[in-house]
């Protein structure tokens, strides 16, 4: 029989909700306790989880024994102190993305990971969107041939501001690490790290260009990698696209080209209430076939292009399966800290890149 592990999750809002606790499977998986600092009447993790634990400190949860793991979905600049607080703890830990907001404390944190010998992973869900995974085997099975240009956008039309966190100028926020963690990590998967890049980090807003309100977190961000054999990576995240198809990815090889738009649709199941189970197999996480991408391929000189069907999805599921998997010790956690750290290191040399106009070499 599988272990089982107790599940503390720090933060009650839309990440714990929606990205965490559906996925924790019973029996591996059981959800212990919630640290909440200020409960509210419509929002109380008492009434929502009968049973669960709930403290009012991360310190108290901490102190907990029976508590294994320690799933961190706070505000990225707390990420740092509760993930290496939870490790000196004795906890393995899940980190929220964005990682930490600088790459010095990514690294420090990998190295208390091999100090304390608990396991530290980033949750990097969107390896497991079914677009990308779809583009990862056309990749694989060398249909596109050699890549030369490889775009991934995460656009949307929203003009007018959210007024949330993270519109605010803190650590850690700001679309180049809220979006740009997840388009610049599945890069840094299929391809490794660059030789030299190039951004551009601003805001497309009017009230942060227009003599409006100061800035905060940056809205938009144009990311190119440039790759010693010559493959060059656009990613790019705009809140000002009126399109009625957002493009998502465009790639293109020697031998074909494969060009997707619309999201993943399994954050917007989960945020419509649907969940993941024998009841939704057939539902949650396929798209339908209006979502599909197009394959172009060269035969005989000639391009000819068709819809591909987007592949059966693993879903977010599957992170927390290979997590369970390397918790017994068959396998490495599903995104590793020094992962996460390449990812961190890349934004921190985006930004100083944007600010001094420079293509900076890695």
């Amino acid at each position: 029989m599988s272990p089982s592990y107790n599940v503390a999750i720090i933060g009650y809002g839309l990440s714990a909700k929606i990205f965490h606790i559906p996925f924790l499977e019973p029996p591996t998986f059981r959800l212990y306790g919630i640290v909440q600092r200020t409960p509210k009447q419509d929002d109380d993790p008492q009434k929502d989880f009968p049973g669960v634990k709930v403290w009012r400190s991360s310190e108290d949860m901490l102190a907990d024994s029976n508590v294994d793991i320690v799933v961190v979905t706070t505000l990225p600049e707390s990420h740092f102190a509760l993930t290496k607080a939870a490790l000196k703890a004795g906890k393995h830990v899940v980190v929220e993305k964005p990682f930490v907001p600088t790459s010095q404390e990514a690294d420090e944190l990998a190295r208390v990971t091999e100090e304390t010998g608990k396991l530290l992973t980033v949750y990097q869900n969107r390896r497991w969107d079914a677009d990308f995974l779809t583009l990862k085997k056309l990749i694989k099975h060398g249909v596109l041939g050699r890549i030369v240009e490889f775009e991934t956008h995460f656009d949307r039309h929203t003009p007018e501001n959210p007024r949330t966190w993270r519109q605010q100028a803190l650590p850690g926020v700001g679309q180049v690490y809220d979006l740009g963690t997840h388009l610049l990590d599945q890069v840094v998967h299929l391809f490794g790290m660059p030789e030299r890049i190039t951004a551009f980090i601003g805001n497309q807003r009017a009230h942060t260009i227009i003599g409006g309100e100061s800035g905060g977190g940056e809205d938009c961000f144009t990311v190119l990698l440039h790759y010693e054999n010559g493959l060059t990576v656009t990613a790019k995240a705009a809140c000002i696209s009126p399109e009625s198809e957002q493009l998502r990815f465009w790639v293109r090889g020697d031998k074909g080209s494969y060009r997707k738009c619309h999201l993943d649709v399994q954050e917007d199941q989960l945020k419509a209430g649907m969940r993941p189970g024998p009841d939704t197999q057939l539902e949650f996480g396929v798209e339908p076939e209006s979502y599909y991408g197009t394959l172009t391929t060269v035969e005989n000189g000639t391009p000819t292009s068709s819809k591909f069907p987007t592949i059966q999805p693993a879903t977010y599921t599957e992170y927390y399966r290979v997590f369970a998997k390397a918790l017994e010790g068959k396998g490495e956690v599903p995104v590793t800290a020094q992962d996460a750290s390449k990812v961190i290191k890349l934004i921190e040399l985006a930004k100083e890149s944007s600010r001094t106009w420079q293509t900076l070499k890695l």
